[in-house]
C-alpha cells in the first residue's frame, strides 16, 4: 500500500499540493485549447478521513480540518475549500479528494487525464472511481515509465500542446527518490518540452535538499519555480516538517499568485517557526 497517500491524506503537505495543482489547472483552462494531465503516482483518488488509517495518524486535524476552521480568504485557498465541499456533497462528509479527483473536476470535457498507480489494490479502487469517465484513463503501472509511454500526449488526431505532469511519489527511498524524480523530469522535458511539470517533495531538514535544488536549476526547462511551506522549523530528520513543489515551465506570474497563498497557509497551519519560500531557481526570460 502507498503509505503516504493512504495514511496522510488531508495533512499540511496535501493541502499545499492541492492548492497548487488547482491553480495550475485554472491557468490551463483559462485558454480554450484542450489540455492533457498526467498523474504519475495517483493513489486511489478518494479517501476517507474517518477511516482507521487516517484516524491513526490524525494528520488531517492539523491540515484540512484546521484550514477549514481558519478559512483564509485568498482566492486560491477558497478555490481549494470549495472543491473539498463539492467532493463531500457527492461522497459524504469525511471524503477527501486525491489529485486524480481534483484533476477530473478542475479540467474540462475536452481535456484528457491519465492516472497511473502501481499498487494493484489502489489502482483497482482508482479505476472504479472513474469507470464512467471516458476522458480519464487509469493505468495500473509505474508512473515514471509512463513519462516515456504517454508523452508527448495525443488522443486520436489531437496532439496536446499544453498540459500538466504531476509527479507525487511516496519517497520510500528517502533522498534517493530525488535522483529518480530528477531523471524522470529530464525524460519528460525531452519528450514534451512545453508541458508544465510539478514535483511534490517532503521536507525534513531543508539543508539536505540543497543538492536537489541545485540539480533542479539545471533542468532543461524554460523556468523552475520553488514553492515551499514549512509548518514548523526544519530541525528534525525524524518527521516531515513541511513540503514543497517544484514547478517547471510555470504559468506567467505564478510566483506572484502563490506567494500570498503560501503566506496565508503558513498563518493558518503553522506552528512557531513556520515559514514559506517562493523562489525562481531559473527565472523565465
Amino acid at each position: 500500500m502507498n503509505y503516504r497517500h493512504s495514511f496522510h491524506a488531508g495533512n499540511h503537505a496535501d493541502v499545499l499540493k492541492h492548492v497548487v495543482v488547482l491553480a495550475l489547472c485554472d491557468a490551463l483552462t483559462a485558454k480554450p485549447a484542450p489540455c492533457f494531465a498526467l498523474d504519475t503516482h495517483a493513489g486511489r483518488g478518494l479517501y476517507r478521513l474517518e477511516s482507521e488509517a487516517a484516524q491513526k495518524t490524525g494528520e488531517a486535524f492539523d491540515g484540512i480540518a484546521r484550514l477549514q476552521a481558519e478559512a483564509p480568504r485568498h482566492p486560491a485557498i477558497q478555490r481549494y475549500l470549495a472543491t473539498i465541499r463539492a467532493c463531500r456533497s457527492q461522497h459524504g462528509s469525511d471524503a477527501y479528494p486525491g489529485s486524480p479527483w481534483l484533476l477530473a473536476h478542475a479540467l474540462r470535457e475536452q481535456d484528457r487525464i491519465a492516472a497511473c498507480e502501481l499498487q494493484p489494490e489502489e489502482a483497482a479502487v482508482l479505476k472504479g472511481h472513474f469507470s464512467r469517465e471516458p476522458r480519464i484513463s487509469v493505468h495500473p503501472s509505474d508512473g515514471y515509465a509512463a513519462l516515456k509511454a504517454l508523452l508527448p500526449p495525443k488522443h486520436g488526431n489531437i496532439k496536446y500542446a499544453r498540459g500538466l505532469v504531476l509527479i507525487d511519489p511516496p519517497y520510500e527511498a528517502q533522498l534517493a527518490e530525488f535522483d529518480t524524480a530528477l531523471q524522470a523530469l529530464r525524460e519528460g522535458l525531452s519528450r514534451w518540452p512545453q508541458g508544465m511539470f510539478a514535483l511534490w517533495y517532503p521536507i525534513k531538514q531543508g539543508r539536505a535538499l540543497q543538492p536537489f535544488r541545485r540539480a533542479a536549476a539545471q533542468l532543461p526547462a524554460k523556468s523552475a519555480l520553488l514553492l515551499e511551506l514549512l509548518v514548523r522549523p526544519d530541525d528534525s530528520p525524524l518527521r516531515m516538517n513541511g513540503s514543497g513543489m517544484l514547478i517547471l515551465n510555470a504559468p506567467w506570474q505564478f510566483d506572484s499568485q502563490m506567494r500570498p497563498a503560501l503566506e496565508a497557509l503558513c498563518t493558518a497551519l503553522g506552528e512557531a517557526g513556520a515559514s514559506t519560500r517562493v523562489d525562481w531557481l531559473k527565472a523565465p526570460v
